[in-house]
């Protein structure tokens, strides 16, 4: 599937999360007219719910205007934390290479009547009336106390290429125009959505409960190698955390090593789960280890006009240990919301939360707060059941991985477990369009001509840091490793349609042993002419070389290096001889390596 093919099905997803009674949003299929005026309407909610986190369909459509006598907007967002106004024009294109070629005209943009908009305007100068949606916006505007201090931002969801930014600030006059040309759609709204990582706060503003507490928070300075830093500590209702895991998901976990749904696993959160359900007190704070997260200013203020309640307001805030806590609560927050659980099984509960807050040099040395983000993720997951491969998932290597395989081919790299749960849960992508990490790992080693590596390694082995190091260690190679990907695809294609057939199961007759365990050897042997093979078909190359597999099995039993694997022996007391062959074994061995890249296919 296509990055715009995904785009398209998000598109759907969203479109049919309005209530039956949104019949716009419900066309025919058959009617395509209408199906894509409802997908270019539920282009602008994929916008507002990625970048503003506006999760549900009715939160969304009240600030969409799109339809006739929209004054040229398509929708808006009022940003009170930020004051900025958002105005959004989105041009939906119905087929890939228009979506990524074609570009608006400067004719529709002159269209948008902000400036009478925002003048308070409720007509067009031809005295035609805008629609009830633009008329709410412009009594929002009234009902603004402080609207001095707000800025305009114009966001054009299009391909602009052909409009000068000259013209595009006397279109704004003066106020800011963003560009979401096609690149920017795929990278910073589809990827995002998909990963579960598609609203990010500048600011998380957590309550505090402040009655009768005698003990102060703690905070204490460290000087490190990279640069200075201050760690706070302090208990923080575990509602607030419930909450936060609850919106942000993996957009607050960038840093540590496991995902959202990942963290799903184990029987921890059972026992997490019990503690705040069961107990009508605070055990919990005392059973649990607590939370630690980043951030890159931490302010507390304990005198907030509210008796006993204070707050602390973290900037760029990321958890980086206890998100199995964090999440654990997220789900019982849910369970709320769903009317599974009350609501005040949160009642009194705390969790304790260590912030650790960058200074502004080490803010500005971006390196070195990176390099102390690594280092404090590793060591605080030390301490947790944390795999190997959930160490290697924030690698540079594999980040960048990850970017190229998406930006070339639309498919998901998952280098963090449950990385793309979200996306599968909500159906925007399907299943074979994600990359495993181990798989990937088996693929490169046969790509580097190591088949019985790549098939006998156990997952601990294969994570270990010296051996992931030598194995991806080039991420500009992701080209051809995606194609090694789509040859053991293609494999497993072939495999599949003998899954019927009881008497030849995995297509022994046919191609011997080479599905059943010998699917990185044949692997390893096409990528050894990878160059020669840009334009022929990955099913022909596969259809080559299986049909050549029977010859070279049957050339692999005489070879003397091959007996420990294939041998004759002789029952001592009937005498007859039988053939030993173990042909799992041998794809494991230490001898396929070489001979599978000696033997002549073709």
């Amino acid at each position: 599937m296509s990055k715009y093919n995904t785009f398209i099905n998000i598109l759907d997803v969203l479109r049919k999360e309005a209530p039956e009674g949104y019949k716009f949003y419900h066309p025919l299929e058959s009617d395509f007219n209408k199906l894509n005026d409802a997908r270019s309407r539920a282009f602008v909610h994929l916008f507002l719910k990625v970048k503003f986190g506006l999760l549900s369909f009715e939160e969304r459509e009240k600030y969409v205007t799109d339809g006739p006598n929209d004054a040229g907007i398509d929708g808006y967002y009022i940003d009170d934390e930020n004051k900025i106004i958002y105005f959004l024009q989105a041009k939906f294109r119905t087929n890939s290479e228009n979506f990524q070629s074609r570009e608006i005209k400067y004719e529709e943009l002159i269209n948008m009547d902000i400036d009478r908009v925002t003048e308070g305007q409720t007509e067009y100068e031809h005295g035609v009336k805008y629609n009830s949606k633009i008329q709410k916006l412009i009594q929002e505007f009234q009902n603004i106390p402080d609207m001095g201090r707000y800025k305009y931002e114009i966001v054009i969801m299009a391909n602009t290429k052909d409009v000068s930014q000259n013209k595009l600030k006397k279109l704004a006059d003066g106020n800011r125009v963003s560009e979401f040309n096609y690149n920017k759609c795929y990278n910073e709204l589809i990827f995002p959505i998909v990963s579960g990582t598609f609203y990010n706060s500048s600011e998380l503003s957590i309550f505090l409960n402040l009655e009768d507490k005698n003990s102060e928070d703690i905070s204490y300075s460290v000087e490190t190698e990279f640069k200075d830093c201050e760690i706070s500590v302090l208990f923080v209702p575990t509602i607030e955390i419930a909450k936060t895991l609850h919106k942000y998901k993996n957009s607050i976990l960038k840093y540590n090593p496991r995902s959202y749904l990942d963290m799903a696993k184990g029987t921890v959160n059972a026992e997490i789960a019990n503690t705040i359900v069961s107990k009508k007190t605070n055990e919990f704070a005392l059973f649990n280890n607590g939370i630690t997260a980043l951030s890159d200013e931490t302010n507390l203020n304990k005198k907030i006009g509210k008796i006993g309640v204070g707050q602390l307001i973290l900037k760029n805030p990321q958890i980086i240990n206890g998100g199995q806590t964090a999440y654990t609560l997220s789900l019982l927050y849910q369970d709320v919301l769903d009317g599974k659980l009350d609501k005040d099984i949160f009642d009194k509960k705390e969790v304790l939360l260590k912030v650790i807050t960058f200074s502004e040099e080490s803010n500005e040395s971006n390196g070195s707060k990176l390099g102390l983000i690594e280092a404090i993720s590793k060591a605080t997951n030390q301490q947790t059941a944390v795999s190997e491969a959930d160490r290697r998932s924030n690698d540079k290597v594999q980040l960048e991985l990850q970017e190229l395989i998406f930006k070339e081919f639309g498919l998901f790299y998952q280098r963090k477990a449950g990385e793309f749960g979200e996306g599968l849960r909500h159906n925007y992508i399907k299943r074979n369009q994600i990359i495993d990490r181990e798989l990937m790992l088996r693929l490169i080693l046969a790509n580097n001509g190591q088949p019985s590596q790549a098939r006998s390694r156990g997952t601990k082995t294969l994570f270990k840091k010296s051996n992931f190091d030598n194995t991806l260690n080039n991420s500009s190679k992701g080209k051809e490793y995606v194609f090694a990907y789509q040859v053991y695809s293609e494999l497993n294609n072939v495999q599949g349609k003998f899954r019927k057939e009881t008497n030849n199961k995995d297509g022994i007759v046919n191609f011997g042993h080479a599905l059943r365990y010998g699917k990185f050897a044949v692997v390893s042997v096409i990528m050894k002419k990878y160059e020669e093979y840009k334009n022929v078909s990955i099913e022909k190359i596969v259809e080559t070389y299986l049909s050549r597999w029977i010859n070279f099995e049957e050339y692999i039993i005489d070879l003397p290096t091959n007996k420990k694997y294939f041998r004759e022996v002789t029952d001592p007391e009937t005498q007859i001889k039988r053939q030993i062959l173990n042909y799992d074994g041998y794809y494991k061995g230490t001898t396929i390596n070489k001979q599978a890249l000696e033997f002549e296919f073709e």
